[in-house]
């Protein structure tokens, strides 16, 4: 189906027709009875005045259908150099019958009356030219419309990458902090003198597993920000495989120990020993994990108590849960956490980009698994996951 394909040559009189539909499948069917019903008029008046008829999608050209002020489609509107009439309906073809009498007797009538066929032309020409001008008008009032639309959203884009930006060098410092003091520490044991005696070699491997885990962690960082960039449509990749989940969530927690300790906090682990393995992505769940134990620390007050726990919850699925004991989240809220930039009011005097939740929502359903929180206020939240058992 053609927009704006002309059924008949363009036609010389006063009038054409204007068939408007849309993307529904019965469009098809109306445009081909109208031309069949249209092809029989003339053919059966052969000294009848040739009417043009021309296909209108409003789905591709919505400002015709405004300027003709169209309620509903299909619709033919005979469009005459002084008005215009509209036929609406099912049964179009059949009213186009009804009233090609009527019209070619208007024509009759206007060229028995017109002493200026000249003339005629002119102001018919003219009045074509207004309906085009307006039809223009609208298009470029519409077209002016998107392009605001489109301003502001990639304002708004800008101004959310600039405050990524302005916080990303204070959330990278604590890894690459962390990091640093245990090369440096590192540097000590290889170095001539008493110091170096201290150093273990169950110190050493202790120290080397701390730098992976937080070099990890600000790949992670940078992954996060490069993936929010790219928008929440962009399709996010998992390499899933065999994970040893138990193991991760000890390197995970054990990169937070530094965190822990400057607020006092008690972390309750409570992980099986025979959790079977998960397949999963490891960097992608260790993102998830991160930012869920990295907001229960952040949200519990000092002295308080945060418990990472596991369960075999049924014969495919592994259930991880985060528990903090901080102020909880309101109910009505506790769906929209998860949506892309969400932050409560409460938070914008917290570390970090309110994207968090977002991206753990996106990578745990690329694992087809589930994500939620249970919360009431004043007695802290519980964020669950899920991730399918491996099958080797």
């Amino acid at each position: 189906m053609e927009a704006h394909a002309p059924v008949l040559p363009e036609a010389s009189g006063p009038f054409k027709l204007l068939l408007f539909i849309d993307k529904r499948p019965n469009s098809t069917e109306q445009v081909r009875r109208v031309r069949k019903q249209l092809k029989t008029l003339i053919e059966s008046h052969p000294d009848a005045e040739p009417i043009g008829l021309e296909i209108v999608d409003v789905t591709n050209q919505p400002y015709l259908a405004e300027h003709f002020k169209l309620v509903a489609t299909p619709a033919l509107i005979k469009v005459a150099a002084d008005t215009h009439q509209v036929i609406a309906g099912s049964d179009i073809a059949s009213q186009l019958a009804h009233w090609w009498p009527r019209w070619q007797k208007e024509l009759a009538d206007t060229r028995a009356t017109s002493e200026d066929t000249s003339a005629e032309a002119d102001a018919e020409s003219i009045t074509v030219d207004a309906v085009a001008q307006s039809v223009e008008i609208l298009r470029l009032s519409d077209e002016i419309f998107r392009l605001n639309q489109d301003k502001e959203t990639l304002s708004a884009q800008l101004a959310f990458k600039d405050r990524i930006i302005s916080m990303m060098a204070h959330d990278l410092r604590n890894p690459l902090t962390a990091a640093s003091i245990a090369i440096e520490t590192l540097e000590l044991a290889y170095e001539p003198g008493e110091k170096a005696k201290k150093f273990t070699p169950a110190l050493i491997v202790h120290l080397l597993r701390n730098t992976k885990v937080q070099i990890r962690t600000i790949n992670s960082m940078i992954t996060e920000i490069l993936q929010t960039a790219r928008g929440s449509s962009a399709n996010l990749q998992v390499s899933p495989q065999r994970l040893n989940l138990q193991k991760l969530c000890a390197d995970v927690m054990a990169s937070f120990e530094s965190k822990l300790t400057a607020k006092h906090q008690h972390l309750d682990v409570d992980i099986p020993q025979d959790l079977p393995y998960v397949y999963a992505d490891c960097d992608q769940v260790q993102r998830v994990l991160s930012n869920l134990i990295d907001n229960a620390i952040k949200y519990t007050p000092i002295n308080g108590k945060i418990g990472v726990a596991a369960l075999h919850r049924t014969t495919e699925k592994v259930q991880i849960s985060i528990r903090d004991n901080g102020p909880g989240i309101p109910r009505d809220n506790q769906k929209s956490i998860f949506e892309e930039n969400f932050r409560l009011q409460r938070d914008h005097s917290k570390d970090g980009y309110g994207l968090g939740l977002a991206l753990c929502q996106r990578v745990i359903r690329a694992h087809y698994g589930q994500i939620w929180v249970d919360s009431k206020q004043g007695e802290g939240s519980c964020f669950h996951f899920t991730l399918p058992v491996y099958r080797g």
